[in-house]
């Protein structure tokens, strides 16, 4: 049945259990993953050093012992670029639930690598690891916007969209704390720690095929309208309604023998080309701005504002916390404010406390106070980021593009996400050696062309339909060729003529 009201509203808990299903598997993965690499540094480097020693007789050099250990870490990155690409495929024959069920073939098998390395007594393994993990989080931070965006209701689609943040902040915190040396941030038990995810995974493999799968998929991708309208009924708690089907409909009737883009014919389109550029842009700045390289940073302030090493692994949980309080802030907030704001109030935040981090840093040595402002700029750093570029960016793919276009752009958003994070993770030590405390200047400038980008070219999505954002962007994708192909009285009349330009 299909409700003619447009004001019913329901109330199901399926959609909040889908979600928390999904991204405990998922995205939460990724931050996971990222922080539990801190804790067994140097256990994980002793153990390529000993490892060398029993096979070939040879003692490592520090810098040989590093290069391999910028590998270990390096393989996530890689390794997430190659799941980004494949994620694109993988929804379209799978689907977005059993593509995120999938996905955890990596991870199991990456997890049973890690646990097993250290018997075997081979870093080798540590490596395919992290490439496996990495393929994880590729995927399911392409997959999982795109699984949420198509089955949220309009006037929730960004909050839910945005929870991939919030998970992926919790995973964060979660990983710093059970990396904790009182956990199994120790040396007798970093292969445990490496192998911890599978746990979340075995959640995911448990809880999500109870759930349905995204009904925009299963009417415009499979052609099932019942089992779309059935989906829909669980997902909102009460009747379909008509307006929320008729859309569907018109987009299923608009896709109707169109094949999904491939990622070069979206780039060729002209139809979309503000839309892809806005995507590669915001993707490219949520890694160029630098949150991931404050954290690195972080160690070293808390260090020179006198803070012990022994302590400083507490502290560092502290940073985390941070941009998941931003996360579930930003949650609260993105449908009453809406993305634009959100996007250059973040980064207009984040450009002025990077200004002030590098001012700190210049007189550290010269006024006793300034480490803790340095400090202070971490978590003001962080707290922009998670207000906004954080949650938004994973947002903007699933409003900007049909169905048969979305898995291509999110094939390119997730690629340059992660070009860019192996790109700053491998000069950002180079950058701190070379500009010393102007590090984070170029940050700034990133965080400042981001903020105007947004503000002169990004329109707001927030509440509306895909046809009426396209309207949006057609006005920049087939600027000049409007004005000729529009009469006087045609511009009166507010119609719009893209038919000689397409």
């Amino acid at each position: 049945m299909v409700s003619s009201k447009s004001n019913q509203q329901g109330h199901s808990w399926t959609l909040a259990l889908m979600v928390t299903s999904t991204a405990i598997g998922g995205t939460f993965q990724y931050g996971y993953n990222l922080a539990i690499m801190n804790a067994p540094t140097n256990f994980i480097q002793g153990f390529v050093n000993d490892t060398c020693r029993e096979r070939w007789d040879v003692q490592l050099e520090d810098y040989q012992v590093t290069l391999v250990w910028t590998i270990i870490v390096s393989m996530f990155s890689l390794g997430g670029l190659a799941g980004a690409l494949i994620a694109g495929p993988m929804t379209i024959h799978f689907g977005r639930k059993k593509c995120m069920l999938l996905n955890n073939v990596y991870l199991m098998s990456a997890a049973l690598l890690a646990l097993t390395s250290r018997a075997a007594r081979s870093f080798e393994m540590i490596i395919i690891s992290r490439v496996l993990v990495g393929i994880n989080a590729g995927i399911s931070m392409n997959v999982q916007p795109m699984y949420f965006g198509e089955s949220a209701p309009k006037h929730l689609r960004g909050a839910v969209s945005l929870s991939c943040a919030v998970f992926t902040a919790f995973g964060v915190v979660l990983g710093q704390v059970v990396g904790l040396r009182e956990i199994l941030g120790s040396e007798p038990y970093w292969h445990y720690l490496l192998a911890s995810n599978a746990i979340p995974g075995f959640i995911q493999l448990l809880t999500l095929p109870w759930f349905p799968e995204s009904p925009r998929y299963l009417l415009i991708d499979r052609g099932d309208k019942e089992a779309c309208i059935k989906a829909l009924r669980r997902l909102r708690g009460c009747e379909v309604q008509a307006g929320e089907l008729d859309e569907m409909l018109q987009e299923q009737a608009q896709s109707s023998g169109v094949r999904p883009s491939r990622p070069w014919e979206l780039l060729a389109d002209r139809a979309h080309r503000w839309q892809l550029l806005s995507v590669i842009v915001i993707s490219s700045a949520m890694q160029l701005c630098g949150n991931d390289s404050i954290y690195l940073y972080a160690s070293y302030v808390f260090k020179e504002a006198g803070i012990s090493v022994e302590k400083i692994q507490y502290i560092t949980i502290g940073t985390g916390t941070c941009e998941f309080s931003a996360c579930i802030l930003c949650n609260l907030l993105i449908e009453l404010k809406g993305r634009r704001f959100m996007l250059m109030g973040g980064y207009i935040l984040m450009c002025c406390w990077a200004v002030v981090f590098t001012i700190a840093l210049s007189f550290e040595h010269v006024v006793s106070w300034m480490p803790y402002l340095s400090m202070t700029c971490i978590f003001t750093y962080i707290l922009s980021f998670g207000m906004g570029p954080a949650g938004v960016t994973g947002v903007l793919p699933t409003e900007f593009f049909s169905q048969t276009a979305r898995p291509a752009a999110y094939m390119i958003a997730g690629s340059m996400m992660w070009i860019n994070l192996f790109i700053v993770g491998m000069l950002f030590p180079f950058l701190v050696s070379s500009l010393g405390q102007y590090c984070f200047v170029p940050f700034a400038g990133v965080c400042l062309l981001s903020a105007m980008f947004v503000g002169f070219f990004l329109p707001e999505t927030k509440g509306k339909t895909l046809s009426e954002i396209n309207s949006e962007f057609n006005k920049l994708n087939f600027k000049g060729q409007q004005e000729k192909s529009l009469s006087p009285a045609q511009y009166q009349l507010g119609e719009v003529g893209l038919s000689t330009s397409l």
